[in-house]
């Protein structure tokens, strides 16, 4: 009893040695962005988002299935405290037991593992933890991708609001402008009722923005764990300094494709399922148990915890169930059928990280080619505008035309932003692809 007392207690320590639910980020991604206020959000997120602190518990309660198999290949130990009333015929001299009593039994039962069929329950319950903190790492993964899109995103929204503003300021200044001219006649109601149009719809674009803006920041502030309600404390940078410091690979080693945690996930799935397939096949064979027991009690002549107040036996043999129904039958088949339902998943799971590493490179590579253009563009806008400016103090052309080729840079500044932003949130996209090994 105490070799096993021992085993058990080494068992324990090992298990709380080799197995931990505490997985450690590895944020290097995000801080190739050199942006503080994202690298912090990053951490916040890490440390109050809810799903994330569900996945945890969720590697824990698989932590704990390994211990609970674990304890069903060691062998077990009672102890139960029981009141004895009895009745004996009187006068007979053989009958000197009292008729009140105390009795203590112990009972150890313990099934030899000769197959390695409770061995290999514990195998497969590995495999699940194991597929569990794959799981969770695919969690925070995602976690990562969404902060720091929606964190892009919002630099974005930024940049085009301060720009609309801009661009809706010069239509009120035009709009100010044709009403002095229709007051003069030089222009009729229908062309200004067409630039009041042209505000209102300035406008309109310029409240969409807003809107846009604070839904994703409230959505923000639920991905990093903060109420909605402390939207206006979201600290960020512009979108014009914020930029990846490294160089994104133009191919990826196959390698880390086969290393993203969704499929270490289904693979560790399958081995569980494998094991689980054995262990059904070894079901079939006999079980083989021993069962102790010994009590003592007050009822007899010795003292307690004595030989003389005790009773014991022990009993070992083999069981073999004759008729189960065919429920045998139908688990080994069971498993057997998962096991080829994880296979197809695998397979179909391998197919969509190449699928989706494939489309990440290629996006990127275009919307490298789309920023270049939309900075071309940008930089022709900026000489028209210089020359309008020119053109401005000779008197050769009206504010109106300076205005409005003014609102032709500053859309060409927000195609050029969206371009960016494009590009950068394609980063993002490639590094989850990955599972975030980028």
């Amino acid at each position: 009893m105490r070799f096993f007392s021992i085993l058990f207690l080494i068992s324990v320590q090992f298990l709380n040695c080799a197995f931990s639910s505490a997985i450690t980020p590895d944020i290097t991604f995000f801080k190739n962005f050199n942006d503080e206020y994202l690298t912090g959000y990053i951490v916040e997120a890490l440390e109050k988002n809810h799903n994330l602190k569900q996945a945890n518990h969720k590697v824990e309660q698989y932590r704990l299935e390994i211990k609970n198999s674990f304890s069903k290949e060691l062998p077990e130990l009672s102890v139960a405290g029981n009141y004895l009333g009895a009745h004996f015929p009187n006068g007979d001299p053989n009958f000197l037991l009292s008729r009140n009593s105390f009795v203590l039994p112990f009972r150890a039962s313990y099934e030899p593992d000769f197959l390695l069929k409770n061995r290999d329950k514990t195998k497969s319950t590995k495999k699940l933890y194991q597929a569990q903190l794959a799981n969770q790492k695919t969690t925070y993964i995602s976690l990562l991708s969404d902060v720091a899109s929606a964190y892009i995103n919002i630099l974005l929204f930024d940049f085009l609001i301060n720009k609309q503003n801009i661009v809706l300021e010069n239509y009120k200044k035009n709009l100010i402008s044709n009403e002095a001219k229709f007051k003069y006649g030089v222009i009729d109601l229908d062309e200004l009722n067409n630039f009041k149009k042209d505000l209102t719809s300035q406008k309109t674009i310029y409240d969409n923005l807003i809107k846009n803006r604070d839904t994703i920041i409230y959505n923000f502030c639920t991905l990093i764990g903060e109420s909605p309600n402390n939207y206006n404390d979201i600290k960020r940078s512009d979108i014009e300094k914020f930029e990846y410091s490294k160089i994104i690979p133009a191919s990826i080693d196959s390698n880390l494709i086969y290393s993203r945690p969704d499929l270490i996930e289904i693979e560790n799935k399958l081995k569980s399922a494998k094991i689980d397939i054995t262990v059904a096949k070894k079901d079939f064979f006999p079980s083989f148990k021993i069962n102790g027991f010994l009590a003592f009690d007050t009822a007899g002549r010795g003292n307690f915890f004595s030989w003389d107040s005790s009773f014991a036996f022990l009993i070992a043999g083999l069981t073999q169930d004759i008729f189960t129904g065919g429920r045998k039958i139908a688990n080994l088949k069971i498993k057997k059928a998962r096991f080829e339902e994880l296979m197809e998943a695998y397979k179909q799971a391998d197919l969509n990280a190449i699928k989706e590493v494939n489309n990440a490179l290629n996006v990127i590579k275009f919307d490298k080619k789309t920023e270049d253009s939309a900075k071309y563009q940008l930089a022709l806008e900026e000489i028209n505008l210089n020359n309008s400016s020119k053109k401005l103090k000779r008197g050769t052309i009206s504010i109106m035309d300076f205005l409005n080729s003014e609102n032709t840079l500053k859309q060409k500044e927000q195609l050029f932003a969206s371009s960016k932003a494009t590009r950068l949130m394609s980063y993002v996209t490639l590094y989850k692809a990955l599972g975030g090994q980028l």
